[in-house]
């Protein structure tokens, strides 16, 4: 990882234009290809960032980081006047955050009845791996269509973002280019849930109680 301390200039042009103007900013440039814009407010947000697959370009004070983005490309430029401090620092690899005990015990269970899911669907590997971290559940449908299952506690953008990224390298295998997303948690944020569905994946509530049949299923009345 490489981290900048500069004083810079910020212009993203996309699916829309923003400009951050000139300031002393903390630059993260990660190997997988993120690039987070950072200032001393605001919390854990970047001001602005770009996800991998990324490319990136640099020369003398300017940084280019381009991303496609279907039929346009989204553009970060990084205008630098002055460099305070420019570190790199190898990190350790790790596979990702260990799921807490509800995510794993859903993870055991889903892996055990994934048709809970889909109808059909069969389990291939749990963890399986990417370049960005392992998939919890990599499936089959009933057409042997690849299906990746990403499970949480509860469903949020980040957890939807996620998976989006797993999917891209997933499908950048030309066997796996048509795999399908399903989200499994048992609850979700609204927003998730449309973002999910703009970006194609399912988003699948599930019961741990019922899926260890710790209790039957609630009846409902039909008038």
């Amino acid at each position: 990882m490489r981290l900048l301390v500069a004083r810079c200039e910020v212009v993203y042009t996309g699916r829309l234009t923003a400009r951050l103007p000139e300031s002393t900013r903390l630059l993260l440039l990660k190997s997988d290809g993120s690039v987070l814009v950072h200032a001393d407010s605001g919390g854990y947000k970047p001001l602005n960032w770009m996800t991998p697959p990324t490319v990136i370009e640099e020369e003398p004070g300017l940084i280019v980081v381009r991303k496609r983005a279907g039929k346009t490309e989204d553009r970060l430029e990084i205008r630098i006047a002055e460099v305070l401090s420019d570190i790199e620092q190898p990190m350790d690899e790790v596979s990702g955050l260990a799921k807490d005990g509800v995510e794993r015990d859903l993870q055991e269970a889903l892996a055990a009845r994934p048709d809970r899911l889909e109808e059909e669907l069969r389990l291939v590997r749990r963890e399986w791996s990417t370049e960005v971290g392992p998939v919890d559940l990599m499936c089959r449908d009933c057409d042997d269509g690849w299906v990746a299952v990403e499970i949480k506690r509860l469903g949020t953008i980040e957890a939807v973002e996620q998976l989006t990224r797993y999917l891209g390298f997933i499908r950048a295998d030309p066997a796996k280019e048509r795999c399908r997303g399903i989200l499994a948690a048992q609850r979700f944020k609204p927003q998730a849930v449309t973002l999910a569905e703009s970006r194609g994946i399912r988003c699948v509530e599930v019961d741990l109680e019922l899926l260890r049949g710790e209790r039957e299923p609630e009846l409902t009345l039909f008038g």
